[in-house]
């Protein structure tokens, strides 16, 4: 991909900012900075673009240093909170990203892993266990931020053949398979609101579309393992049953190509409320979702779902309006998250002219991003809402190459 200096040099900048986390928070909004241990908020989270910027050699590895001990100071948390955004799976994620291929970090990777595996073993014996009493699942049992596609995403980086991965993979495969409960509904429909929490507005629950808690991050897991491994039996069926069930609530209008963010039982398919069309974001909208649906489409060898999904992003990126919906700059909620999504989609395009197209859209989205952090009075510093995560999106626009870390698995668009 052709580099675009203004992003990289705005990314400098910001990565400067946050060169010390003595002072990275003074500038930050009200209400403290957050746990050193989550990847989200907290130093963890931050040490991930100084990893990057090293390993690039437009940073060094004694700032990294200085932030990861940031992130570990304090108790190590492994416990029910604990998922690849918090605790010690977040520390092995961003120590992973530094060691790479080399000999850095290998003890203390040592017990990181060690831990992590047994917070990925608990998270999965209560998730079977609520398979077999046929209770509706829980997003967090299964969402990127708090559950197992999250901890398969990092065991799939970190070590593809342990067994930890494939129980992760096999879970994810039993996830999607019908119940005789459900009656209609997919099996990763859930009780709750999209907080969480059970709610009257929410009598029963609802079916969640996102990468961020949502049925996206399962889709863009299983494609990314029948893409490059490792393989598990159902893998391919699983994937296909989400895309049918993606497929049936795909939504078209003079904009183009669209999903809801999330459905309740009161929507019917050829009817969606254009209400439940969200903002694209990461999160929730056509930044992460067409992300899932074209590496479905990899990994299915299905070019007309490729297709589909570059034409909603591109449709998207080309309407003013659905851009103006994006007030926020971070990975989850912003501009940040979109633009990543783009150069990410951009690179595995079906064909020159939608590449072309994309490419040409990365530029102006760029400058929208930046336009956005030069009106902020104060900046967060954090990963995924703010500066850190903006600065890596960024930076990759700006060096034109894929993440030598592969910071974006933990949004799992690669």
């Amino acid at each position: 991909m052709t580099p675009i200096p203004q992003a990289l040099a705005l990314a400098d900048t910001l990565a400067a900012e946050l060169s010390d986390p003595g002072t990275a928070w003074d500038t930050a909004p009200p209400g403290g900075r957050a746990w050193p241990q989550s990847l989200a908020g907290g130093a963890a989270g931050i040490a991930l673009l100084h990893i990057e910027r090293a390993h690039c050699g437009r940073g060094d590895w004694e700032t990294v240093h200085t932030w990861m001990s940031s992130a570990a100071h304090g108790d190590l948390t492994a416990a029910a909170n604990a998922g690849l955004y918090m605790g010690a799976p977040a520390l092995a994620f961003v120590m992973n990203a530094a060691a790479q291929d080399t000999s850095r970090y290998q003890r203390a990777l040592k017990n990181l892993d060690d831990a992590t595996i047994a917070v990925t073993r608990r998270h999965l014996a209560q998730a079977h266990a609520r398979v077999q009493s046929g209770a509706a699942p829980a997003m967090q049992e299964f969402d990127v931020i708090r559950g197992l596609a999250g901890l398969g995403a990092h065991h799939r980086t970190r070590h593809p053949e342990h067994p930890v991965t494939a129980d992760v993979l096999a879970y994810l495969v039993r996830l999607t398979e019908p119940r005789h409960q459900a009656q209609g509904r997919p099996a990763w429909w859930t009780g709750v609101a999209p907080n969480g929490e059970v709610s009257p507005n929410y009598p029963q629950g609802h079916g969640n579309f996102g990468m961020a808690h949502g049925i996206g991050s399962v889709l863009a897991l299983l494609s990314l393992a029948l893409l490059d491994g490792p393989h598990v039996p159902g893998m391919r069926e699983a994937a296909e049953r989400i895309c049918a069930w993606t497929d049936e609530w795909l939504q078209h209008d003079a904009t183009g190509p669209w999903w809801p963010g999330l459905i309740t039982s009161d929507q019917v398919p050829s009817r969606v409320d254009p209400a439940l069309r969200p903002r694209p974001s990461w999160c929730y909208g056509v930044a992460g979702t067409a992300r899932a649906q074209q590496l479905a489409g990899l990994a299915l060898a299905d070019d007309h779902r490729r297709q589909t999904a570059e034409t909603a992003l591109l449709t998207t990126l080309q309407d003013p309006a659905q851009l103006d919906a994006l007030t926020e700059t971070g990975l989850c909620h912003g501009t940040a998250g979109l633009l990543q999504a783009t150069w990410r989609m951009t690179t595995e395009a079906t064909s020159t002219a939608t590449t072309e197209a994309l490419t040409a859209e990365l530029t102006s989205l760029t400058d929208r991003l930046a336009r956005q952090l030069g009106h902020l009075a104060d900046r967060d510093p954090e990963l995924l809402d703010g500066t850190a995560g903006c600065a890596l999106a960024l930076h990759t626009v700006g060096t034109g190459t894929a993440p030598v870390s592969g910071w974006d698995t933990f949004l799992l668009l690669a």
